[in-house]
């Protein structure tokens, strides 16, 4: 996104042709941020950029318009390519660069993730998509495919570096990344700047110019963070209140499973707000679909995890509510930068339990700022907001509707019976407040917390501990309860052989996850695991479909092919698939 705040240099200084400008322009920009300053001209004369920066501070706008001036659309291959952690920020830099280039006749952008038919991607790159955005897993498949070829590729950018290290995708980036011609330019983004990053960026990036932009303190400098220790009620009655008596355009609610998200949102609804879920679990239709809805407006909140967050930027948002904690610092940072955007004032609160209160100073050294104290509305507070804004509709009513006739009905009810009109009256506020009462209970007295009971979960004292590297593949916050899910035991298995095994540095969770993310398979579907030198035997439901079958014989583990075939060879107890196996992402 680009952004007019940060700025304070005009895009014309900058040597980005007319056409490109004038794209700009009618998107109403004018400035430049610090990024777009110093990346620009760089990437205009040809070096390669190696750039530190945080989510939001205008980094798609820095490489997209030097990268679209080197593009010959009468050329109808690929000459541009990103390559994005998420499908989310995928379908964001594609819609970014559409919006950049909408002056350049002929001009066409494949997106290729995981989640969507390769059918569509076909035909974007047979039309001769000349820019390429795509995340690490499906960008394989297509160059195994041979259906993507880079032989015309002038330019390539990996965007949001950090965040595929974490998701594990460093194998794949270097994998695509040797695919590509020597002559092709290159750009490397990343908040931070981890040792495998910087070797990724010595390896393929030629004397790059090192850009690093101290953005957090700037972009989060309109963000107010608040904290509430978490006692008392639980934390879904907290989100209620929040929610009750907050103003809010839009808010987004950080959990930490993508159960959570489910379970968050239908409570919420339950309760009366307008709440969606965005978890993993949800085909690329359905996660637009929700996206469009708060977007438009239809919906007010949106529950999600971290990962597929990640790329979101919905101008709406104006509160961010860190129901859980995230799993490092770096991600508190990515969530509350989902507000406060292009000037907008927000607001963040996040839910922190008293063994949790160490990490606010950590948050605050990150932002440069201070994360204050929140208190909850008090059950007075509540009923005196409820009782006016039900005072406010009944006002409304009485200027905007016609109600002679229910005045009548009301005067003849009173005249035929011992009720006055006041009597009436109660009746009927009485009734309309049975769901949300106007007098709400008084809150339990405060339990141990040692104990927490109170919360949706229980989770007990280990709840906090958490992967640093926050990503979906490794992020233990993703994790569902911890105790160890039964594989299913009505279930007729068949043993399979896999070609893939310890020497090729396979692992349980690997294969897991190929399996339960390519054919959309429960892993309590899938049984014992015996993992051998060169191979891998696992129990699958026999019968599978033919579809599936063949789809399997194509998946790769660790660059291998599965070539997945029927044996009748006994598996050793070796493994059983637990939450603990983080499977791999599908892209």
């Amino acid at each position: 996104m680009l952004n007019v705040n940060n700025a304070d240099t005009g895009f014309d200084a900058l040597g980005l042709p007319e056409f490109l400008l004038t794209a700009v322009k009618n998107l109403g920009f004018d400035s430049a941020t610090p990024i777009q300053q110093k990346t620009i001209p760089s990437l205009l004369e040809g070096f390669d950029v190696l750039g530190e920066a945080q989510t939001g501070t205008g980094k798609t706008a820095a490489f997209s318009l030097p990268a679209l001036t080197k593009i010959d659309v009468s050329v109808k291959k690929p000459q541009l390519m990103v390559l994005a952690p998420t499908r989310e920020l995928a379908i964001q830099v594609a819609e970014a660069i559409e919006s950049f280039a909408k002056n350049m006749k002929g001009l066409r952008v494949a997106t290729l993730y995981g989640g969507q038919s390769y059918g569509p991607q076909f035909q974007q790159l047979e039309r001769g998509a000349q820019v390429i955005v795509g995340t690490p897993g499906r960008l394989m498949d297509h160059l195994r495919r041979k259906s993507l070829k880079l032989s015309n590729l002038s330019f390539c950018v990996l965007d949001e570096a950090d965040e595929m290290l974490n998701m594990g995708f460093l194998e794949d980036i270097e994998w695509i990344l040797e695919h590509l011609p020597e002559s092709t330019q290159m750009a490397l983004f990343s908040a931070t700047m981890p040792a495998q990053i910087r070797k990724v960026a010595n390896r393929f990036l030629t004397d790059p110019v090192h850009v690093k932009i101290e953005a957090v303190k700037k972009a989060k400098a309109n963000i107010e963070q608040f904290a509430w220790k978490v006692s008392g009620i639980n934390k879904i009655t907290a989100l209620e209140r929040i929610a009750e008596t907050l103003e809010y355009d839009a808010m987004i609610i950080f959990v930490r499973t993508r159960n959570d998200t489910v379970e968050v949102a239908e409570k919420l609804e339950r309760a009366g707000y307008p709440a969606v879920a965005l978890n993993g679990d949800m085909n690329q239709a359905q996660r637009e679909r929700t996206v469009d809805q708060i977007k438009s407006g239809k919906s007010s909140i949106l529950v999600a995890t971290d990962v597929v967050a990640r790329g979101l930027d919905i101008p709406r948002i104006s509160t961010v509510i860190n129901y859980d904690l995230p799993g490092d610092n770096e991600a508190y940072v990515h969530r509350i930068g989902r507000t406060g955007r292009a000037g907008r004032e927000g607001i963040a609160i996040s839910f922190v339990r008293p063994r949790e209160m160490y990490s606010l100073r950590h948050y605050e050294r990150l932002t440069s700022g201070v994360v204050k104290q929140y208190e909850l509305p008090s059950i007075q507070e509540i009923g005196k907001a409820r009782i006016e804004r039900t005072r406010q509709e009944m006002a409304a009513i009485v200027a905007e509707k016609e109600l002679s006739a229910m005045r009548e009905i009301i005067e003849a009810m009173a005249n035929e019976s011992e009720l006055s009109m006041t009597d009436l009256a109660a009746a009927l506020l009485y009734q309309k407040q049975l769901k949300q009462p106007l007098q709400p209970k008084e809150d339990p007295k405060p339990r141990r917390e040692t104990r927490e009971r109170n919360d949706r979960d229980g989770r007990g004292r280990n709840e906090g501990r958490r992967d640093a590297r926050g990503g979906e593949r490794g992020n233990r916050a993703e994790r569902a309860p911890r105790k160890a899910k039964a594989v299913r035991n009505d279930v007729d298995w068949q043993t399979y052989r896999l070609e893939v095994g310890k020497e090729h540095g396979a692992k349980p969770g690997d294969i897991v996850g190929a399996i339960a993310n390519e054919i959309s398979l429960d892993s309590s579907y899938i049984g014992q695991i015996s993992l051998h030198d060169r191979h891998a035997l696992v129990q699958l439901p026999k019968g599978m479909p033919d579809k599936s079958f063949k789809q399997l014989k194509r998946v790769r583990v660790r660059r291998q092919a599965l070539e997945i075939s029927v044996s009748e060879a006994p598996i050793v107890t070796e493994h059983r698939p637990r939450r603990n196996d983080r499977p791999r992402k599908a892209n």
